[in-house]
């Protein structure tokens, strides 16, 4: 024994073989021998293409939609079910230009926001669904009157160059609008449900739904998660609420992407189906993305619930939940850009994006778990798109499809390979 090391002869066998046999066992040593510098540079090296293939086989990468899913079904006037339709695709007549662009070698020169085929309704809501035949009708309601009332395009709701007023005789007078009037703004909505492959019965749902606001002379009104049960809904135009299939399940990522390629409206705001964001917070989002819009007119707003971390229903949930929150905001303010490591909550599945956004971000799109919000918002910081938090009202709605340790496990993850995806140009625009 020397110095607390067993001497070895060389040739000597001792696990490692020879390649520890080249270092040196007396405490003397304090060199790197010149000989074991080859073995460490090809073993790192070995390392890192280890660690790039098996990013590269894990990285999700979104599949083709097929023929059926570029499709929808509505509900007529005669509250039948439509044959399924082509649905309209600002995203294909798009790629159409920016692929001309390439060929004839100007790819710059296209104007994403300005290329982007015109809206033809104001509001696109899209509704990621996945087995919600028990909670869809609520969310429905709540959504419908809203956007009726707001953006209706109904005698009753719409603003009208001309208003009958009373004379003094007690007579309908008609008076017109001034004709230098600026041009009626863009009304009409519509509502995406987007049907991630589910087993149950969702699509049949959202079809009697729709097909009891079209036909009936009083529509009745269901309760939701804000709201009560009242003898009388709203009516809502046939066609409004545009049914599409996926054909398998692809995550509530893929389904909301899916959705905002065919979104017509000006603006455009994704929902969940469980309705737990208040949906009359919707004019917050549109009111806070105009006023921060650029002059390309691109802007988001992200519905945020940071404002109910203090509240009763946050502080009773379990220990274990709330520490996996604060350690999922912790890994988001490591692992993603500056702004969009600020944002408070970048959960809330309420997020509304004006039309000359959507070209920025939807094409760019990877994630199709629950991670895919940040990828949005991160692909929005690097186009310099402004982007505000609005607080919206939430509550918890019973049948959550949320494992909290699994999926914050899975988010987690989630994070962790995007990031490296997109620093390592596995992902790129």
């Amino acid at each position: 024994m020397s110095g607390g090391y067993t001497e070895r002869r060389p040739g000597q066998w001792f696990p490692g073989g020879h390649f520890l046999d080249l270092i040196p066992a007396r405490s003397e040593q304090t060199h790197l021998p010149l000989k074991l510098i080859p073995f460490i540079v090809i073993w790192a090296l070995f390392m890192v293409i280890l660690i790039a293939w098996l990013v590269t086989i894990l990285a999700p990468f979104p599949r083709a939609p097929r023929p059926s899913e570029k499709t929808f079904r509505t509900v007529d006037q005669a509250g039948k079910l439509t044959e399924p339709e082509p649905l309209s695709c600002w995203y294909d007549k798009l790629a159409k230009k920016a692929a001309t662009a390439a060929k004839e070698d100007r790819p710059d020169s296209l104007d994403l926001a300005a290329e982007i085929e015109p809206a033809d309704v104001f509001m696109t809501v899209v509704v990621p669904a996945y087995n919600e035949e028990h909670r869809l009708t609520g969310m429905l309601e709540e959504a419908v009157n809203y956007l009726e009332a707001e953006y209706g395009t109904s005698t009753s709701s719409k603003p009208s160059t001309e208003s009958l007023l009373n004379s003094p005789n007690g007579a309908r007078k008609r008076q017109t609008a001034p004709a230098a009037s600026t041009k009626s703004p863009l009304r009409g909505w519509e509502v995406l449900l987007v049907n991630d492959g589910s087993k149950d019965n969702t699509l049949g749902v959202c079809e009697e739904f729709s097909r009891n606001h079209i036909v009936p002379p009083l529509p009745r009104r269901a309760s939701g998660p804000w709201t009560t049960h009242s003898a009388e809904g709203v009516r809502i135009p046939p066609g409004a609420i545009r049914m599409v299939s996926l054909e398998e399940n692809r995550g509530k990522g893929g389904a909301v992407t899916h959705g905002m390629r065919h979104a017509r409206g000006q603006y455009v705001v994704f929902a969940d189906a469980d309705g737990a964001s208040k949906f009359d917070d919707l004019g917050k989002l549109v009111s806070a993305c105009k006023k921060s819009e650029d002059k390309k007119g691109r802007g988001v707003a992200v519905g945020s619930r940071a404002h109910l971390v203090g509240s009763e229903a946050v502080v009773k949930r379990s220990k274990l939940r709330n520490f996996l929150m604060h350690s999922f905001h912790l890994l988001l303010w490591l692992l993603t850009p500056s702004k969009t490591s600020h944002i408070r909550d970048t959960q809330c599945g309420f997020k509304l994006f004006s039309r000359p956004t959507l070209p920025y971000i939807v094409p760019h799109m990877h994630m199709e778990g629950w991670i895919f919000d940040v990828e949005m918002l991160m692909l929005a910081e690097w186009s310099d798109i402004p982007m505000v938090e609005v607080p919206v009202g939430w509550r918890e709605v019973v049948g959550s499809k949320l494992n909290v340790v699994w999926d914050s496990l899975g988010m987690a993850w989630g994070l962790g390979l995007l990031r490296i995806c997109w620093a390592c140009g596995i992902y790129r625009r």
